[in-house]
């Protein structure tokens, strides 16, 4: 799979940026969010630094993903210990059941 240059506007700057093909419209909703965040950030903060913007931006988005994480890591746990119950059930069960039953 080739990779394709886009052209993405963040800050008011148009950057060429390499991506894989059919991932296009993602990389320009990605830079859209950014550049949404960036001018939220410096509406509410009134910081002009950018890059001070920048660094509170991306450090905003990993505390996301972070929870994310950590969300996905709990409920894996939770199906973990559901399927091992399951699992007991269902030995529990078929040790009850006699050779030749049905």
């Amino acid at each position: 799979m080739s990779n394709q240059a886009v052209e993405v506007e963040i800050l008011g700057r148009v950057s060429r940026v390499n991506c894989p093909a059919g991932q296009e419209e993602s990389l320009l909703r990605a830079a859209q969010r950014l550049d949404d965040q960036i001018k939220e950030l410096a509406a509410k903060t009134k910081i002009t630094n950018e890059v001070q913007l920048l660094t509170f931006v991306a450090l905003n988005f990993c505390h996301e993903l972070e929870s994310r994480d950590s969300v996905k890591e709990e409920q894996q746990n939770v199906l973990t210990e559901r399927m091992e119950l399951l699992s007991a059930s269902l030995t529990d069960a078929l040790s009850k059941v006699k050779p030749g039953q049905q």
